[in-house]
């Protein structure tokens, strides 16, 4: 998989930039707790029709400038 690490604090901020990008995204399908990322990537993966690979690098290019209010 990946090197992905995503802490709960970094997920508060990423969860509301996917939801305003992803806006048919449930709680449900954003329910995240530390450690689990595999699950969320593959979660995320199904509900949004993309591959892992996608996923992954959506939410590393958002990780890396989580400041930013660009999506």
């Amino acid at each position: 998989m990946s090197g992905l690490k995503i802490t709960n604090f970094d997920w508060e901020i990423l969860k509301i930039k996917l939801q305003r990008k992803y806006n048919h995204l449930s709680a449900d399908d954003l329910s995240y707790n530390e450690g689990e990322e595999r699950q969320l990537i593959n979660r995320l993966s199904k509900r949004l029709k993309r591959t892992q690979e996608y996923i992954i690098f959506t939410l590393s290019k958002q990780l890396a400038d989580l400041s930013s209010n660009r999506l």
